[in-house]
């Protein structure tokens, strides 16, 4: 056990408490006033000062409340504390009381694995007996079943989606549901439609809760929650609900915004002021292009910073963590990937380039900073394409009827349990949100998931329109509210805990308009140019297709397996992706709904070639033009939608290349169809044998059979039509086919 105060200071558990006073602050609600002689306060101060290690350590107002609720009187009890209140501290010391009176060990469900990886280890420390199953561990999972087994366990961590795993519910979880001594919920906005980070698996905890007896006590924990969301949490915990609730304003952190007209100033302020914050901290971005394109310009200057992103290997995003929390590096740049779970009591700055689309996952974003240091310093830089990027993922997220009726009929009609990717071949959606809409079916009793799959239940199923109308709703307000945010003329933090529903919220004293804006805003000219150059940067791997989807024979496409090496693709390059934050800003307005179709911007048309210059020349790791050679023609593709810009791109090229244009590929039965969105079968069904190689085209091709071609496109998504057109042009005779597109989506 540690002797020393600060010892536990970098864990979960001691940033949580405080010691040697009480935090100032009013009452919690819903309490009333405990004897401070009574057993249950004095074991449990004994067992806090053993967790934390320091004699003189005290309780937060609403700390031994939540305590007594549940090791006394068995209760359910919500508590809703700020970022760094000491959540932890509750259900820690509360385990170790129930474990000394007899009871079983406490199950907590958390929702990410770095949070696990930190309550565990914080636990160790602190003398607590925990471990975990997720899908991180499975070489664990039998020692952890035999400690369970043993009683060797005193908290259980395990994910929400274990809770919808059929082996786990049906072999572990009917044993720990008899045995589990008390419940813990932890960020539990995500059980709610109304929490900034809803997640089906969550909804399954309800069902869990009513499967425990009513002695065992259970505990929601969550910092980013307003009214709405509490009120739909004490519904699902069930009657006699404690919620403790408290102030949720950060005297340690100081708010600022600063608007700035484009990506090249917000980047170049950064080039200019990262080392003039306090200590280290997280740069976050809305996109993952734009943490990779944020990290690779700061890292080129010198910085020492890494990305961090849900496509990061989990292996480098457990590095990565450390190096912060050991201030390896200056920051990380980051997604949301990096949020709820990640503890750095001494994070020094949280600067968003772009906002997040609500004040609530603001407030749980900024939380990182300050949650052991007297000051941490906040800075919102909000872009132009905020509102285009809210809307495409509150869209994203969504259910919608037609495709909720497709999977229930599909699943219906199969009869026996149908796998996640079989289901591609039967439904028109994409894997992540198909997954999405099982998890919600799933929660409704309307599918369950079996070994081998998804298969109906059923049970009878109605599409709850109002409801996701009032989401939906709830989503744009949210939106509006940030952008009240960013322009108000208030105090920052005051408006943020406003809009929690938090009645004590008051002025800080401290953001830029409270005391004035503590930040510089001017921008070195050389960081502006060097920005202004990564921003024009251009060119992204496109890489082929190699393998055709699962289940085309249901969709009359007759292919399987790998795509043959003579029907394939080559390496290709795109000028930029959509999300980009250089070139992405002039694609967007270019294919933005109702805009006109136009030749290709000159400027668009240089950085073409320049990517062409450099596709060419290659490198030590890559050939020019992957190998096939200079392209012996040029060849574009029907565009329907921008004819002209697709046509003076290719024309372009061929003159500027000096390479001739032999013209276009013939759309056949009407062309593709089907529209962007749908999953991978869906979208290779819709232009399998529409796309073909024309007469005078086949003519032109047998002069030059063999050599390699590149194919002009203008924006391109699943990489079907791509891949078609460039199978109808190999079996016509040419020979590598080298795809050159002006934009990538998605």
């Amino acid at each position: 056990m540690a002797s020393n105060p600060n010892a536990l200071s970098s864990t979960a558990l001691a940033d949580t408490t405080l010691t040697g006073a009480a935090a100032s602050g009013p009452a919690p609600s819903g309490t009333a006033p405990s004897g401070t002689a009574s057993p249950t306060r004095e074991q449990a101060q004994t067992v806090l000062r053993e967790l934390v290690g320091h004699p003189e350590a005290e309780f937060h107002d609403g700390q031994f409340e939540a305590i007594e609720a549940l090791v006394d009187g068995g209760r359910r009890a919500l508590v809703v504390q700020r970022t760094g209140w000491g959540k932890s501290a509750v259900y820690f010391v509360a385990s170790l009381l129930l474990r000394r009176r007899g009871a079983g060990p406490t199950l907590i469900v958390s929702p990410l694995l770095a949070l696990m990886r930190d309550q565990v280890a914080a636990a160790a420390r602190a003398g607590v007996r925990a471990v975990a199953i997720n899908s991180a561990n499975q070489l664990e999972w039998d020692t952890v079943r035999e400690q369970l087994a043993a009683d060797e366990v005193d908290v259980l961590l395990v994910s929400p989606e274990r809770l919808t795993n059929p082996s786990f519910r049906e072999n572990q979880l009917p044993e720990l549901v008899r045995r589990t001594g008390l419940l813990v919920i932890d960020e539990a906005h995500c059980i709610s439609d109304w929490g900034h980070d809803f997640r089906p698996d969550y909804r399954r905890i309800a069902d869990l809760i009513t499967q425990l007896p009513d002695t065992v006590p259970v505990l929601a924990t969550t910092a980013t929650a307003n009214s709405r969301v509490v009120h739909d949490i004490e519904e699902q915990l069930g009657k006699d609900v404690l919620t403790i609730r408290g102030a949720l304003g950060r005297d340690s952190l100081r708010l600022g915004v600063l608007t700035l007209p484009d990506s090249r100033e917000r980047l170049g302020w950064l080039l200019t002021h990262l080392q003039d914050l306090q200590g280290s901290g997280i740069i976050y971005t809305l996109t993952v292009s734009a943490a990779d394109d944020t990290a690779r310009l700061l890292a080129e200057a010198g910085h020492e910073v890494l990305a961090y992103t849900g496509r990061t290997d989990p292996a480098d995003r457990e590095r990565a963590e450390q190096l912060l929390k050991d201030n390896q590096v200056k920051a990380l740049v980051a997604t949301s990937a990096l949020g709820m779970g990640f503890d750095k009591p001494d994070l020094g700055f949280v600067v968003h380039l772009g906002a997040p689309s609500s004040p609530v996952a603001y407030y749980q974003q900024v939380g990182r900073a300050g949650r052991g240091a007297a000051n941490a310093d906040v800075l919102l830089l909000p872009g132009s394409e905020d509102r285009d990027i809210w809307q495409y993922f509150a869209t994203a997220s969504m259910p919608s009827e037609e495709k909720a009726a497709a999977v229930l009929t599909a699943l219906a009609e199969a009869g026996t349990a149908v796998s996640t990717v079989a289901l591609e071949a039967r439904v028109d959606l994409r894997r992540t949100p198909l997954e999405l809409l099982l998890k919600v079916l799933a929660v409704d009793g309307a599918v369950e998931r079996v070994g081998g799959g998804w298969r109906s239940t059923g049970q009878p199923w109605n599409y709850d329109a109002e409801r996701y109308s009032r989401i939906a709703e709830a989503r744009v307000d949210e939106q509006d509210s940030m952008v009240i945010y960013q322009d108000t003329a208030g105090c920052r933090m005051e408006y943020i805990t406003s809009v929690l529903d938090d009645e004590t919220a008051r002025a800080c004293g401290r953001c830029d308009n409270c005391a004035g804006r503590w930040f510089r805003a001017d921008i070195a000219e050389d960081a502006t140019e060097t920005a202004g150059q990564t921003l024009r940067r251009a060119g992204v791997v496109l890489e082929p297709r190699l393998q055709w989807p699962s289940g085309m024979d249901r969709l009359g496409v007759p292919v399987k397996g790998k795509i043959k090496p003579d029907e394939a693709l080559a390496d290709g390059r795109v000028l930029a992706r959509l999300t980009d934050l250089g070139w992405g800003g002039a694609l967007r307005e270019a294919f933005a709904a109702g805009a006109p179709d136009r030749p290709v911007d000159p400027g668009m048309l240089q950085a073409c070639v320049q990517v062409l210059r450099e596709w060419g020349t290659g490198d030590a790791r890559t050939p020019g033009w992957s190998g096939a050679g200079r392209p012996a023609a040029i060849i574009s593709l029907p565009s329907r939608g921008k004819p002209l810009l697709v046509d003076s791109l290719a024309r372009g090229i061929s003159e500027i290349g000096r390479i001739p244009y032999l013209g276009q590929l013939q759309l056949n039965h009407g062309g593709p169809t089907g529209g962007r969105g749908g999953n991978s079968a869906y979208r290779l069904a819709g232009v399998w044998d529409r796309l073909v190689v024309g007469p005078e085209l086949e003519g032109a091709l047998a002069g030059i059979r063999g050599q390699s071609v590149m194919l002009v496109d203008d924006l391109v998504d699943s990489r079907w039509t791509l891949t078609i057109s460039g199978r109808a042009l190999r079996l016509a005779g040419a020979g590598a086919v080298l795809p050159l597109v002006l934009g990538q989506a998605g």
